[in-house]
């Protein structure tokens, strides 16, 4: 069911967006050569309790998940593109490291995600990363009122093609309220003028990820972390969008 939020109920969602953005502030800060992910979930973990805030990823375990997730941020490396489980992994000079994470605060979520290079960067690897987060721009630049979700979806998708990327449509955008995933999906390709119509009040995450070389991807053995099937690395950019009368509001906003 797709639920519209008041004015007021917008702004009792910009704490948690806040708190999602800290978080992937500073865990993107940690991330350093020799570092272990499962310090960034450690570091997470710290974040959320020290703000009594709540975990989406902890018990999460939809129909896709092989178990409970047991962590409570998402780190993907390199080949792995999406839903990276935290395990015991230094980080190497020019790993391709995304962080995804989502948290409740006052039982109101928000979800974000980004990419960055730990170490000497691959010029490619930077180019990716930069057109995920133009897609993510060109997405919520079409947030608006009178366009449709369609409208979000090619505007990402032509990014992606402009740059000779294909386009996986398993996981998407997605509706962000009281819990982390609800209606409406935002795909990360589409057809313009279609779709479900944008109404203020209206929150959702926008998140487009591309892989260098296919749009294909494989479920690791540990039952979460989303590989590339051709061993190509991935980027992911996500954040939680309200839509309003005057135009959409970025709960996730970051500071740096």
């Amino acid at each position: 069911m797709i639920e519209l939020r008041t004015p007021s109920e917008i702004e009792q969602m910009r704490p948690a967006g806040a708190f999602v953005a800290s978080v992937l502030e500073a865990t993107r800060d940690a991330a350093a050569v020799g570092v272990n992910l499962l310090e960034l979930d450690e570091l997470a973990h710290d974040l959320i309790r020290a703000a009594g805030a709540e975990s989406c990823y902890i018990d999460y375990h939809p129909s896709f998940g092989a178990s409970p997730f047991g962590k409570v941020i998402c780190t993907s490396v390199n080949d792995a593109v999406l839903h990276g489980l935290p395990h015991d992994y230094r980080l190497k000079d020019g790993d391709l490291l995304s962080l995804d994470f989502a948290a409740s605060v006052d039982g109101w979520v928000s979800d974000s995600a980004l990419s960055l290079v730990v170490g000497e960067a691959r010029q490619e690897d930077l180019d990716l990363i930069e057109v995920t987060s133009q897609a993510l721009d060109a997405g919520i630049a079409q947030a608006v009122v009178g366009k449709r979700i369609g409208d979000i979806s090619a505007a990402i998708g032509d990014v992606a093609a402009d740059a000779g990327l294909e386009v996986n449509l398993d996981f998407g955008g997605h509706g962000v309220g009281r819990v982390m995933h609800g209606d409406p999906h935002v795909p990360n390709d589409g057809r313009r003028k279609r779709g479900l119509p944008l109404r203020p009040g209206l929150v959702f995450a926008i998140e487009p990820w591309f892989m260098l070389g296919t749009d294909e991807i494989f479920t690791d053995p540990d039952g979460w972390t989303l590989r590339s099937a051709d061993g190509s690395r991935g980027a992911h950019w996500e954040h939680t969008v309200a839509i309003t009368e005057d135009g959409p509001i970025i709960l996730t906003a970051r500071s740096s």
